[in-house]
């Protein structure tokens, strides 16, 4: 298996991950920078998460354009992606999904989603809130152009996760198990921070310190990371399908 058919069965272990835990449904979509060009990127064609093959791969410009010629319908959102890996030359991978727990703190003022859980601090100390109405008026919500896709990634700016408001939210990571571990546990953490509020009292969400322990010395397959991972491919059927990179070779 080369490197580009690996991304791409990666790709398809994400998606069907997302679909398992209920990230995604018939709507939300992921996707990875090409390894061997960064001004393109792999997604599925359009077509609930839970069904995609590695046939149903398409490879998009920056714009949301087939590079190879591809006439099959493709994701409307598509733009939220090329527009985040536009902005965001660290970013090798996206997701965008509509999880209902996380859609009060898009719309309701007072409490912000923050990270309240360990492993909620994956999606970083803020989550700022997009609005498409600031720039666009009455839209439908959805990201359906290029200029509102650089709006959405204008404000995601260098966080990980923005929340779309009425709609969703996008996350951002540095390789798609990160980015499918931020995007499972998003509304995991959201559903603790509105058991905490329904409690009352004060919310005590994790320090600047707490996120960076946490943080500290990450690895998509180090140990810890990589027991999620396949978990959740065996999971959702798909632990057949999990290979590990080789190590890079010692140059010494």
């Amino acid at each position: 298996m080369n490197e580009k058919q690996r991304i791409i069965n990666d790709l398809v272990i994400a998606n069907r991950i997302l679909a398992r835990e209920e990230v995604v449904d018939a709507y939300g979509h992921v996707s990875v920078r090409n390894p061997a060009n960064p001004h393109t990127f792999f997604i599925a064609r359009s077509l609930a998460p839970e069904l995609v093959t590695a046939d149903d791969i398409v490879e998009l410009d920056l714009e949301g354009n087939p590079v190879n010629g591809d006439t099959r319908p493709l994701y409307l959102e598509r733009f939220i992606h090329g527009s985040i890996f536009e902005a965001r030359p660290d970013v090798l991978a996206v997701v965008h999904a509509h999880a209902e727990e996380i859609l009060p703190y898009g719309i309701a003022d007072g409490t912000p989603l923050r990270p309240v859980i360990h492993s909620g601090s994956f999606i970083g100390a803020h989550v700022p809130v997009w609005d498409i109405a600031d720039r666009f008026g009455d839209t439908n919500l959805l990201v359906a152009n290029v200029e509102q896709g650089r709006d959405l990634a204008k404000t995601l700016a260098k966080n990980n996760v923005a929340l779309m408001r009425g709609h969703g939210f996008a996350s951002a990571a540095r390789s798609l198990i990160e980015v499918v571990r931020m995007s499972v546990y998003l509304p995991r953490n959201a559903r603790a921070l509105s058991a905490a509020v329904r409690l009352g009292g004060k919310i005590k969400s994790l320090s600047q310190g707490e996120i960076d322990a946490r943080n500290r010395g990450y690895s998509p397959y180090s140990t810890e990371t990589w027991r999620a991972w396949e978990y959740w491919a065996n999971k959702c059927g798909c632990g057949h399908m999990v290979t590990k990179p080789e190590p890079a070779p010692d140059k010494k």
